[in-house]
Parts: structure tokens; sequence; C-alpha cells
């Protein structure tokens, strides 16, 4: 025999089962003018609870329940609640641009965090510049004789 607070657990979980999809957490891909490629990542966080339980009503005169269970399959009231709520929450994006990926947290928890994430495009940018100078190097060497 199915207990009723079974069937309430069993509604409260199918309903979050519709709720929970893979688009929740990793959002769908979105393409600029310049080819950049920028997917949402975020934090689903989910909570359920659900309870209930039968109660035995009032007494009579000779204190006896009458709508206590007994051996003629009365069944006791009973009371339930659930509850279920969900959190999300963006915590960054990919980020995919000339055959580069990047990760832009949406919150940096300290100035370090965010020199460490700068780093790799420091040194990019670098070797660009150290790649115009060489090339105008050359130049002005080709001109020169």
């Amino acid at each position: 025999m199915q207990q009723p607070v079974e069937s309430l657990m069993k509604t409260t979980m199918e309903n979050i089962k519709n709720m929970i999809d893979v688009n929740t957490v990793v959002g769908d891909a979105v393409e600029t003018k310049d080819g950049t490629v920028i997917v949402p990542v975020s934090r689903v966080s989910f909570a359920f609870v659900a309870g209930g339980g039968e109660f035995p009503g009032s007494q009579d005169n000779n204190g006896s329940n009458p709508q206590q269970g007994d051996a003629q399959g009365t069944k006791l009231p009973f009371a339930g609640g659930s509850g279920a709520g969900v959190t999300v929450q963006p915590i960054g994006f990919l980020a995919t641009s000339n055959g580069q990926l990047k990760v832009l947290p949406v919150n940096y928890n300290n100035t370090m965090e965010r020199l460490i994430d700068m780093v790799p495009t420091f040194i990019s940018n670098l070797e660009e510049v150290m790649t115009k100078r060489a090339d105008k190097k050359e130049e002005m060497q080709q001109e020169g004789e």
C-alpha cells in the first residue's frame, strides 16, 4: 500500500526533473558580429523538502479514538506538504575568438586572480609588439642595402 507522503514526494520530484535541463547550466551560444562565440555558464542549486503525517483527531468520551486506524480499516487523516527552490547564479562565460578559448569569470575574488588571468593576454600582446618591431627592423635593413 502506497503512503500519501510517497505520492507527494513523487509528484514533487517529477516537477523538479522537468526544471533540470543542461541549458540551465550551460546556456545557448551567442555569436557576435566579429565572430566571437560566447557561452554563458551558471551555477544551479536545487533544494527539496517534503513531509507529512497522519494525525489522530479528537477522542470520544470513553477515551478511544474513533478516527484511529483499527481492524475495520479506518484511516487516519493525512496532512502534508512539499517545497522546492532553485537558484541560478551566473559564474562566467566561455568565449572563443581567433582559435583561442577564454574563460571570463563574472566576479573576481581579489586583485591577484585578476592579474593572473591577464598574464596570457599580456604575453600574447608582447609577442605581437616584438614581432612588429622585428619586421620593421628587417624592412629598414633591406631599404638600407
